[in-house]
């Protein structure tokens, strides 16, 4: 028996040795890949990472927009935004129903008139597991209904996968940005934003690595996760979560906001509940913690890019 727990212990160890040598060198040939395609115009550079692989996560395509006056050459260094669906943030051609957010446009405008300091954006492209991977995993903790949680799995075709997407964010993308780009690396200067299911993916960035991400930007927050019910146990389920993960105010930046057209008109009584929670955990309005309500905005990249600079500049300035 003790000879086979050897054996066991051996190919434990073997495997946890394998795993991280995979790791490290995925991690190595992302540092050192050159830009496949690089695009430069009067609002800055898009680097383009090209299909980069990951130890959690299927491969996806990185964006990396950096600013007018960034030189690779150049000593001064950038706080970094970390955008999810990142084919809809600087390319008509490429975004979802051809509409883009124009982060580019807006960033370079209001580092022109000084309004915020330079920033690096890194857009992680979707994939066809969005919808699992921009799901928060502990959520589920909390919902006691299994039919309930049945129905979320059948909608989407499987459980959530975010636990594993914020992985390759923290431990496997933000290395290889902060090792390739002249970058900020600390929280106070590192954000993460998106919109749907993307602003939904990015409160829970925050709350799980209080440590990497300094601030968060939620637009039109899907706080139903489900496209076809809205069930008011799934809101309460994410508040109770956020009572308990939320990092403690004073260190940190969250940022939301709703329309009130389309997907959008069913967020409002959501987000009313998650407000009450940064109440009772002690968040200030208008310091750390801002909430907006846009009447007659719809569930659209345009209604995003109209008022993306109000995020931009609240986690930034």
């Amino acid at each position: 028996m003790s000879g086979r727990k050897n054996v066991n212990g051996l190919f434990l160890r073997w495997g946890i040795g394998l795993k991280l040598l995979v790791l490290l060198g995925l991690m190595a040939a992302c540092r050192e890949q050159v830009p496949v395609e690089m695009a430069v115009g009067e609002n800055g550079r898009i680097d383009t990472l090209g299909e980069v692989s990951s130890a959690y996560v299927d491969v996806r395509r990185i964006d990396v927009w950096l600013p007018p006056g960034y030189r690779d050459d150049g000593t001064e260094r950038y706080a970094v935004i970390y955008m999810h669906d990142g084919q809809n943030l600087f390319r008509p051609g490429m975004a979802f129903g051809g509409e883009e957010w124009g982060i580019d446009e807006t960033l370079s405008r209001l580092m022109a008139e000084k309004i915020i300091p330079g920033v690096i954006v890194v857009g992680i492209w979707n994939t066809p597991k969005r919808f699992r991977e921009y799901q928060p995993d502990k959520f589920w903790r909390y919902l006691t209904d299994d039919s309930l949680k049945h129905k979320l799995e059948t909608e989407y075709g499987g459980t959530p996968l975010a636990d594993a997407y914020l992985k390759f964010m923290a431990d496997e993308l933000k290395p290889v940005i902060d090792g390739r780009y002249h970058t900020l690396p600390e929280p106070d200067h590192t954000f993460i934003m998106g919109s749907s299911m993307g602003g939904l993916i990015s409160i829970y960035a925050l709350a799980e690595y209080p440590q990497v991400f300094g601030g968060a930007a939620c637009l039109s927050t899907h706080w139903p996760v489900s496209l076809a019910v809205t069930d008011p146990r799934i809101g309460q389920a994410m508040c109770r979560y956020l009572e308990t993960a939320l990092p403690a105010p004073g260190k940190h930046k969250i940022y939301f906001d709703y329309g009130t057209e389309t997907l959008d008109a069913r967020y409002e009584p959501f987000q009313q509940q998650v407000d009450a929670v940064l109440r009772r955990r002690g968040y200030t309005p208008g310091s750390d913690w801002l909430t907006r309500r846009f009447e007659g905005a719809a569930h659209n990249e345009k209604a995003w890019r109209e008022r993306a600079d109000i995020p931009l500049t609240f986690l930034l300035k």
